[in-house]
């Protein structure tokens, strides 16, 4: 059985676009690849396929002498350890330090879960190496630690970790970039290097993917009332909020925010959808539901009927679903296909994809009446499923997934990517947006819901806001009971939002510092430029655009910026966290230092003067 991916179909395209105008590479490369094989009867093959400009890519091959149960093979090297500042992972949120080669567990890839990358960066966020391979479906183990005894990163790539079926033939490439341009650079050639892999190519995104969303399950949870929701329906879409995702509680009436009637997806709280539905829709909203894909409660029906097809029964929460049954695959099929055409939704949130996997009560092999041995190649013909039978009656139907399921493999099946959940945590939402942003391509990264307490004041509520300016905005306060100042404050934000999100969403995006959780970032597109500054800092500025947008992230009085040459004079606005100008004047932007006095969460918008 042949196992892997092979040749990426736009690899002379890539290649072209990515290489363009490169500077020269770092003299700092890594060591001979070492192949580790301790299991007799493989034959691994290590091929050189291209190398220009600190880009190097490698055909990684296996051929066993049988079809057999592979035991790990490793790929190794290293790299002197000069330079490096930290390490960056998929999902490493606030730890992304260098690690020592005694401590910490691996990373771990697979299609629901991280993506198979790592990137060394540099003092000034430069790229020391970022190394990926293609194989984003089944698992796989990296890391890159650093040894005390020769200051050297020892690097790895190890296959078959977890091993769910017999295979005679492997095949994966190998991508390693060491060239001297920004790290987030690299990041993102890697998302169109694994583009490229007809396995890998991303879903089409629909336009309402892209708008700002409202949510009910922070202020709601499972309490739901129709007649509160479409009150905030209202005041949403009245604020800018295009989207509504209802949460766990509309398919059953019980309150304990656990799983046991998971399943089966019979509501019992609003028993008529269809027109549940359409009355939210009168509202203007697009609507969405959430399901949590894997579970099935021990007091659903579905428990009943699915008996010995699942992966696990001991989960904390509930019995897993066993995709490799097709009888399994089929029924949760119908359950989307049928909610999408009879109750006229527009959308799904497709939660916990990442349960899916090998559990140490999974039964092994495609057998009594399993059609796949791999869990994972399931899980990949279960989405592929679902997406491929929505879009054919929806084209335009939006299916949101969350950290830590954006991977390259989940670009394929949906079209939203959230940040994990973070409640009241504005730093955390603003690094996990980064995260996913930087290897998502134009799958839509949207913030986790903000939310905050109807005490707090303005400007650290506006926080919150300000802080998931560059994904797309998810709002889950109740608005008809937030105070007067709250909602001026989130109807300003949401209508900038709406304004730029264009810039904001698909211009050139380049956060900075990873160590200090990006306490920069900015977006640049066709003479603007944004930029959110979330510390206490002097904000560079490289260029005369016509539009500069700056927002104070923080709660200090001013900003200071720095010219690196002289760029004229501006005519600069400046507002407050509500919307109000509290300043217009004509400035110079002069080279060297300059400080204009911006509220806390204000934003300055300078308009280059006419010549």
């Amino acid at each position: 059985m042949c196992f892997g991916f092979f040749q990426n179909a736009d690899f002379d395209k890539y290649i072209d676009a990515t290489t363009t105008g490169m500077t020269p590479m770092q003299t700092t490369t890594i060591s001979e690849i070492f192949i580790d094989t301790p299991q007799s009867g493989l034959h691994p093959e290590l091929n050189e396929i291209y190398r220009r400009d600190g880009l190097v890519l490698y055909d990684f091959k296996i051929a066993s002498d049988g079809t057999s149960f592979l035991d790990p093979v490793t790929l190794r090297f290293k790299l002197p350890g000069t330079n490096v500042k930290g390490i960056w992972k998929p999902t490493a949120d606030f730890s992304k330090r260098i690690q020592a080669d005694w401590e910490l567990n691996h990373m771990e890839s697979r299609i629901s879960i991280d993506a198979p990358v790592i990137s060394l960066f540099g003092n000034k966020d430069e790229n020391i190496l970022t190394f990926s391979c293609s194989n984003a479906i089944n698992t796989v183990e990296m890391n890159a630690r650093l040894r005390e005894e020769d200051n050297c990163f020892y690097c790895h790539i190890t296959f078959f970790s977890e091993t769910e079926q017999a295979i005679d033939y492997f095949k994966v490439q190998l991508r390693l970039d060491y060239r001297n341009i920004h790290f987030s650079k690299c990041l993102r050639d890697t998302a169109s290097w694994w583009e490229g892999f007809p396995q890998l190519k991303p879903a089409f995104v629909p336009a309402i993917a892209k708008k700002a969303l409202y949510s009910t399950w922070y202020q709601f949870h499972q309490n739901l009332n129709l007649e509160e929701l479409l009150e905030e329906c209202r005041l949403a879409y009245g604020m800018g909020y295009e989207v509504l995702i209802i949460d766990d509680g509309w398919q059953t009436s019980d309150g304990n925010r656990g799983y046991d009637f998971t399943g089966d997806w019979q509501p019992e709280r609003f028993p008529d959808v269809h027109d549940f539905v359409k009355q939210l829709h009168k509202t203007g909203m697009k609507v969405a539901f959430w399901y949590s894909v894997p579970f099935c409660g021990k007091k659903s029906k579905a428990y009943q009927k699915f008996r010995g097809k699942f992966l696990t029964e001991n989960h904390r929460w509930a019995p897993v679903f066993d995709p490799r049954y097709p009888e399994v695959r089929e029924y949760l099929l119908g359950l989307y296909t049928s909610a999408l055409k009879d109750w006229g939704l527009d959308g799904f949130k497709l939660d916990f994809i990442d349960d899916f996997h090998l559990y140490e009560d999974t039964p092994l092999g495609a057998r009594d009446g399993r059609d796949y041995a791999s869990i994972n190649e399931a899980v990949d013909r279960l989405l592929t499923d679902v997406k491929n039978r929505l879009t054919a009656i929806n084209p335009e139907v939006f299916i949101e997934f969350r950290q830590k399921y954006t991977g390259p493999a989940m670009r394929k099946y949906g079209n939203m990517f959230r940040a994990f959940d973070c409640p009241g945590d504005a730093v955390m939402n603003r690094v996990r947006i980064a995260d996913i942003k930087m290897l998502c391509g134009n799958t839509a990264v949207h913030s986790d819901m903000v939310t905050w307490h109807n005490e707090e004041t303005t400007e650290v509520a506006a926080l919150q806001m300000i802080n998931i300016l560059f994904g797309v905005p998810q709002l889950s306060i109740f608005l008809a009971k937030a105070p007067t100042e709250h909602l001026e404050m989130v109807e300003f934000y949401t209508r900038y939002w709406n304004e730029y999100a264009d810039v904001l969403l698909h211009g050139t995006y380049q956060p900075s510092a990873p160590l200090a959780n990006y306490p920069t970032q900015r977006v640049t597109m066709n003479g603007t430029t944004i930029i959110g500054v979330y510390q206490a800092m002097v904000t560079d500025i490289d260029s005369p655009d016509a539009h500069i947008h700056i927002h104070n992230g923080q709660l200090a009085e001013q900003l200071v910026l720095r010219n690196n040459s002289d760029f004229g004079a501006y005519n600069c606005t400046v507002f407050d966290c509500r919307g109000t100008v509290v300043l217009k004047e004509r400035v110079d932007f002069n080279r060297g230092l300059l400080e204009i006095a911006v509220p806390p969460c204000g934003i300055l918008i300078a308009e280059k003067e006419s010549s």
